[in-house]
């Protein structure tokens, strides 16, 4: 079915069922490592696998990505920092745009260098307003981007910026502090970017424990991404049930 993957996140958020992503990403996680990890990640109620990082060889992804299929029946999601980290072996891919930054090339350049392989693709696409928040440290995006985060006290900004990407047409909006982040995304800005849009919202960046998931989806979010405290501890998903 056509777009099945985005349909599904919507329906979840009429439901009001929140839903959880790992993130995986190619330049942290060894491929032989992989079988290991997803067999922590088939025994957890985790709902999409995200793949990607900022700085991720070429061809790394598809391999990648192909090693992990071979292990899950869980969606995986290509959450691309290039347009080189592409791959016909992922379900979907958001197709992000950097809306927090004014950077040609993460708003529209890499989007263009991505359409001739895409146009032969048959993964799922997903357009994805994606807003990169400050975390208290400086990340990995914001180095390659080349982009300043917005403040987490801008939150009028923040929410325009997100309500901006509706109104052009994103499907999802990714709110994001950033791998490793300090900080994460403030409740407050989660409820009024979640209060002010009518799809879904994704969270993501620095949630390490139980009560910060919990805050997310409390104030808003539908799909929350752990990354960095699963890299770190493979075994934390057992402390989220």
């Amino acid at each position: 079915m056509k777009n099945k993957i985005l349909e599904h996140i919507k329906i979840n958020k009429e439901k009001g069922k929140k839903l959880l992503s790992i993130l995986l990403d190619p330049d942290k996680l060894s491929l032989d490592k992989i079988q290991s990890t997803i067999k922590k990640i088939n025994q957890q109620k985790v709902d999409f696998i995200f793949v990607g990082g900022s700085d991720v060889k070429n061809g790394i992804t598809d391999s990648f990505v192909k090693k992990i299929k071979e292990f899950t029946e869980i969606p995986v999601i290509l959450f691309p920092g290039d347009f080189s980290q592409l791959t016909n072996n992922a379900d979907a891919v958001l197709f992000l745009s950097l809306l927090s930054g004014r950077n040609p090339e993460f708003l529209i350049e890499q989007q263009i260098k991505s359409v001739p392989f895409l146009k032969e693709s048959s993964i799922e696409i997903i357009p994805t307003g994606y807003l990169l928040i400050d975390g208290g440290v400086e990340t990995s995006v914001q180095k390659v981007s080349e982009t300043t985060p917005i403040s987490q006290s801008s939150i009028d900004l923040i929410v325009d910026t997100a309500v901006a990407g509706e109104y052009l047409g994103k499907q999802i909006i990714y709110l994001e502090a950033g791998s490793g982040a300090k900080k994460i995304v403030g409740k407050r800005i989660i409820k009024a970017v979640s209060e002010n849009l009518t799809i879904p919202l994704i969270v993501g960046g620095g949630i390490k424990t139980k009560e910060q998931l919990k805050q997310a989806y409390q104030y808003g979010a539908d799909l929350v991404v752990i990354g960095t405290a699963f890299e770190e501890n493979n075994n934390f998903l057992k402390n989220l049930e």
